[in-house]
């Protein structure tokens, strides 16, 4: 991920720390039909993009109230194990749906770690939306307060110290053996020495919604 954020992962305005608390931030809720909405936004933006025309985004429906407003999503491509793509945004700026979407290519396309989405990979690639909780700063002073102060499995995090920063998502849990790991490993995206306690770093926790599609979908068309 660029710049050692959650690759892509974009801020708006840095939150104050006068709003510092321990509690967990609550994960957001959206329907099923407007998750449905954001997944086939999502699909629709790469499709495009592999078919080389505009994104007909009119022809998915009206547009729930909810998903106009500023939310920050993530969104992970993957073929089986291998990670495709994963972009994001930590801080809401724009419109949930315009995040999703602008992810969505971004992911697919202009992730700097991996080559751009083949048509090939389209149909039967797992797509995963991950939208964002506020961030709420997390007022610990080391490493043995952040621990303790984690909820293993379902916090993200987000540091940030000069022109350090970086992201895990809470499903990276997954891929972690102990809180340990998962901060040692977040420490090393950020550019951090492991183990290392930096002035000025400023440590936010947040929850995710994620919900995703398997495929398949039907095949890329030929650009006319």
């Amino acid at each position: 991920m660029p710049n050692h954020q959650a690759p892509g992962a974009k801020t708006g305005t840095v939150m104050s720390d006068h709003a510092s608390t321990l509690s967990a931030p609550p994960t957001p809720s959206l329907t099923p039909e407007e998750q449905r909405t954001l997944l086939d936004t999502a699909e629709e933006a790469i499709r495009a993009r592999l078919e080389r025309r505009d994104p007909d985004f009119a022809a998915l429906g009206s547009l729930p109230a909810r998903l106009a407003e500023r939310l920050a999503s993530f969104v992970t491509l993957r073929e089986g194990p291998q990670l495709l793509g994963c972009i994001g945004t930590i801080e809401p700026y724009r419109p949930l749906i315009t995040d999703v979407a602008e992810n969505a290519q971004a992911a697919a396309f202009h992730d700097p770690r991996l080559p751009a989405l083949r048509p090939d990979q389209f149909e039967w690639m797992t797509l995963k939306v991950s939208v964002l909780s506020q961030l709420v700063p997390m007022p610990v002073h080391d490493h043995a307060e952040l621990a303790a102060a984690i909820e293993p499995g379902v916090d993200g995090l987000y540091i940030t110290a000069g022109r350090y920063r970086g992201t895990f998502l809470p499903s990276v849990w997954e891929q972690m053996r102990s809180t340990r790991e998962f901060v040692g490993m977040l420490w090393q995206k950020a550019g951090l020495p492991v183990g290392v306690w930096p002035a000025g770093l400023r440590i936010y926790r947040y929850r995710t919604l994620e919900f995703g599609s398997d495929g398949p979908r039907p095949s890329i068309k030929p650009p006319a």
